[in-house]
């Protein structure tokens, strides 16, 4: 193992990222050299930032652990921490099951390992991160918790209620990323149409917006994630008329059939979302949407599942994910409603969702052949360079993949032509006479 060498691996959402980040500022103040590589653990410590949302997460924050127990025990690492929501959620029980981690801590009070190994936190730099992203994009925490009471939902649990930032501590903290370089925003919260409400006493996500999109270099600023009931509105001429806030919106639904909102207790109605998905795309034309759906919430009947899919095939959602229903202890579903739908049964309903997103998905992109974008380039392949158009979050949405006709610079923009798509990639290629696109 290497001396004053930390390893930190985030599991879970870009939320837990931005906390890791800011854990390595910290690490590195302190002097130690810090990775964030799962591949390369040789580290005198290593700290794994866990998720603990649904089963799956959970499960794969415990094999790692217990992956990374086996090594320190081998000798081959030596400290090993646990912190994040697995840890804020379950600590009692991990204590007891993992006796190979050294400490676990929870969502918030890791500021505390800094400490616990003698080092200095320091205040000045709490803001402050090592980005693990290409350096041309970073995201944004802007909030943190969740007052939102969905059935299913085991959040709410782990982070407490919801926090706002403050607005002067946002713009701050985007200033001193286009500093560095950072010229892409993606804005973060378990609920960003909440922002404000605790803090201003006001919904002021759109003020919020336009400040970062005042900022100079700020290029693309892309939201993630609102939430449908209360709406905040006067976001939209936000979007339609600033240049650099994307025409995206990445919104959670859920279900669509109004049995199954009730009893997810979402507060919104079928004909109230219909009427919200058809005012974004009528007040932000060529908006993207990106939602994400749950199939085998207890109580969901074939009927439901069918109202699902005929909801997906009228909206044409541009991006979409889905998940089945995990039973969560300390939900209000876990402790009103029994786990009733087969295992089997979630799965196959699922797998139908997913194949008529994706038809969905290979027509929409289909439709961009012969047009030209302006596109951000990510990274060089051996054949391709890998960008993204105002439509497309790292990570989860398509990419458009560009032909080395012409050498690119990852973290330029480029005007790129469509020559062919499949369902979740585009190919295309840089226009003549455009060598940087800014």
């Amino acid at each position: 193992m290497r001396k004053n060498k930390v390893d930190i691996i985030t599991l879970g959402c870009s939320k837990n990222l931005v906390d890791s980040e800011q854990l390595m500022r910290q690490f590195v103040a302190n002097g130690y050299t810090v990775e964030h590589d799962p591949h390369k653990i040789n580290g005198e410590i290593v700290v794994v930032n866990t998720c603990g949302f649904i089963g799956d997460a959970q499960e794969e924050s415990i094999n790692m652990i217990l992956e990374l127990g086996e090594q320190k025990q081998k000798g081959r690492i030596g400290k090993l921490f646990v912190m994040g929501c697995l840890s804020e959620r379950f600590l009692k029980d991990l204590e007891k099951e993992l006796p190979e981690v050294d400490r676990f801590y929870g969502k918030f009070n890791w500021k505390e390992l800094i400490s616990d190994l003698g080092k200095s936190y320091h205040q000045e730099l709490a803001t402050d991160r090592v980005l693990t992203t290409p350096r041309h994009y970073a995201y944004v925490k802007i909030g943190e918790g969740c007052n939102r009471t969905c059935s299913y939902c085991s959040i709410p649990i782990i982070t407490g209620a919801y926090q706002s930032r403050p607005m002067d501590e946002i713009v701050g903290e985007v200033r001193g990323l286009v500093a560095q370089g950072v010229k892409e925003f993606q804005m973060i919260a378990q609920d960003l149409t909440f922002y404000g409400l605790d803090l201003y006493k006001r919904m002021a996500l759109a003020e919020l917006v336009e400040r970062v999109s005042d900022i100079p270099g700020v290029e693309w600023i892309r939201l993630h994630y609102g939430y449908p009931s209360h709406f905040p509105y006067d976001l939209l001429p936000v979007m339609r008329e600033r240049d650099n806030v994307c025409k995206y919106m990445d919104i959670a639904l859920q279900h669509i059939s109004d049995p199954m909102l009730k009893m997810m207790r979402r507060n919104i109605t079928k004909a109230e979302t219909y009427e919200l998905l058809e005012r974004m795309r009528r007040e932000v034309p060529g908006i993207h949407l990106r939602t994400t759906l749950m199939v085998g919430h207890p109580g969901e009947t074939e009927q439901d599942f069918e109202e699902l899919i005929r909801f997906v095939k009228d909206i044409r959602f541009e991006r979409m994910g889905a998940f089945a229903y995990s039973h969560e202890e300390g939900t209000y579903a876990y402790k009103h409603y029994k786990d009733e739908i087969p295992q089997e049964v979630k799965q196959d309903r699922l797998d139908y969702l997913m194949r008529v997103q994706e038809g969905i998905s290979a027509d929409v992109n289909a439709s961009k052949v012969g047009q030209s974008f302006r596109v951000i380039v990510d990274r060089e392949e051996e054949d391709f360079y890998v960008g993204r158009t105002q439509y497309d979050s790292p990570e989860v949405d398509p990419e458009i993949l560009i032909s080395k006709e012409t050498p690119l610079s990852p973290g330029s923009f480029y005007q790129v032509e469509v020559t062919d798509a499949q369902a979740f990639d585009l190919y295309g290629k840089v226009l003549n006479g455009c060598k940087n696109c800014q």
